[in-house]
């Protein structure tokens, strides 16, 4: 479920891997794992969360519901 959201949020702002990983501080062969099923690490999972400012909940397949809660 995280490898399909990354991978369709990625494609619906049209960047490359390498682009995401870039931003978010991963190796390219770093993120295609993600993408390809590895689970992430807590940081990796915050750092994409706020890259493409969704809440780790929706990423994780706990909610329907993308929106960050901030306080």
């Amino acid at each position: 479920m995280f490898a399909e959201k990354i991978r369709l949020l990625r494609k619906e702002r049209h960047l490359t891997q390498a682009e995401v990983a870039a931003q978010v501080g991963l190796s390219a062969r770093g993120y295609q794992d993600l993408e390809l099923g590895a689970e992430p690490r807590y940081g990796n999972l915050l750092r994409l969360a706020d890259f493409y400012d969704v809440s780790v909940d929706w990423l994780m397949g706990r909610t329907e519901d993308r929106t960050v809660k901030r306080s």
